[in-house]
């Protein structure tokens, strides 16, 4: 029984020492991170944050002109069939990527990549998303 009760009591230990880190870790910390780049900024440590990456129209547009004909009639064609077979799913990724440009547009990013708190702090030039989030963490810290 003792060693059940120890073995129990590892396990909690050890869910509670996970549970802290976790809550303590920048990226608990922040509310709303967005990070904006693209395939040629990759970033890291995304964590649970939305990514917006500008060149997502520009690939899927790649996707829909792969391997095409000369001829413009059936190149437009076979875009067309494309489209239909892509259904609703194609139409989301389209409308998803193009209102990710349009949103990181309205955030004013002027550099990749960008780490945006709360719509508000910015860390530019940062692959590490939860490096950026501390330093926006320790900034808003320091700030009364």
């Amino acid at each position: 029984m003792l060693a059940l009760a120890s073995t129990s009591s590892f396990w909690w230990h050890t869910l509670a020492i996970v549970m802290l880190t976790a809550l303590l870790s920048p990226l608990a910390q922040a509310a709303d991170v967005v990070v904006v780049t693209d395939t040629r900024h990759p970033v890291q440590n995304l964590g649970n944050t939305r990514l917006i990456e500008l060149d997502g129209p520009s690939r899927i547009e790649a996707e829909l002109a792969a391997s095409l004909p000369q001829d413009p009639a059936r190149a437009a064609i076979i875009v067309q069939q494309r489209l239909r077979e892509g259904g609703t799913a194609l139409q989301q990724r389209i409308n998803e990527a193009y209102q990710d440009v349009v949103d990181a547009w309205s955030l004013g990013i002027t550099t990749l990549p960008a780490v945006i708190v709360d719509q508000r702090y910015v860390v530019y030039g940062e692959p590490d998303v939860a490096k950026a989030v501390a330093r926006i963490n320790t900034y808003r810290r320091a700030q009364p």
